[in-house]
């Protein structure tokens, strides 16, 4: 199966909609153009044949920090790793935006994407208990970004290329050489 991970345009709005109302039962569709607005680069989906099956949106939660507020796959496409490839692919822009680590929270009984987040290297921190407005607890989970072993280092490998040929840029090698 070729997915195709890509940012986020206008015109997905719809299918993010419908993949947001199958899979939560808290729905704000109006979180998720907030948010495209505010962080674009980190609202992704996942496509095939030109049909979205999935979408993850993140933000930079402090200086340090990556939150992922929301991953979804359509029923029928669950199970094929298109979770995963999305995850991947906000793990890069977060690191390519130079982040340390990546935080959720998930339903406690939601154990499907708990084994999900810990496959992919998330470790159970905290739960918060009645986190959602129905009452059920939900558990916080954390990943270093610099332990994660990345599918592929494509797509922001060129972005920090240019970050080290700055700093190499300013580097004087005589103030070593004493």
């Amino acid at each position: 199966m070729n997915i195709r991970i890509r940012n986020f345009k206008t015109d997905d709005f719809e299918d993010v909609l419908f993949i947001e109302s199958e899979s939560f039962a808290e729905h704000n569709p109006f979180a998720y153009m907030h948010f495209y607005e505010m962080h674009g680069e980190m609202f992704l989906v996942a496509e095939y044949l030109d049909f979205i099956v999935g979408f993850i949106v993140g933000y930079r939660l402090n200086e340090n920090e990556g939150r992922v507020f929301s991953l979804a796959v359509r029923e029928e496409f669950q199970g094929r790793g298109i979770g995963e490839k999305l995850l991947d692919a906000l793990f890069k822009v977060f690191y390519s935006n130079l982040l340390k680590y990546a935080t959720l929270e998930v339903r406690a009984s939601n154990i499907k994407a708990r084994n999900l987040y810990r496959k992919m290297g998330f470790i159970p921190c905290w739960i918060e208990k009645e986190y959602y407005s129905d009452g059920e607890d939900g558990i916080i989970m954390k990943l270093k970004l610099s332990l994660y072993k990345f599918q592929s280092l494509d797509l922001f490998a060129e972005k920090i290329e240019n970050i080290s040929l700055r700093d190499a840029e300013g580097f004087d090698e005589r103030s070593f050489s004493e």
